[in-house]
């Protein structure tokens, strides 16, 4: 199983709406944390109702309490998009 593919169940814990697991870490090739193969760097894009009535502070601490391991197995950064239900 791929980190990305890895992300996404953890993520799916929320029941997203919509989601976008986006690998970025071709862009930061040579750059701090970047690795041979990549899986280093990503984006998330997400809308679920459980960041209903969150701030955008806790709807990013949600995220990254969920990917922790991912985190602690090598995961550089992870740039968040967490939106509300009602959001577009």
């Amino acid at each position: 199983m791929t980190r990305q593919d890895r992300i996404r169940t953890l993520l799916s814990s929320l029941e997203p709406l919509a989601l976008e697991v986006i690998d970025e870490s071709h862009q930061h090739h040579g750059h701090a944390g970047w690795r041979e193969g990549g899986e280093t760097h990503y984006r998330v894009v997400i809308r679920a109702a459980a960041f209903d009535g969150l701030s955008r502070v806790e709807r990013h601490r949600r995220v990254n309490a969920l990917l922790a391991p991912e985190f602690e197995s090598g995961l550089h950064a992870l740039a968040v998009v967490a939106r509300a239900s009602n959001e577009p």
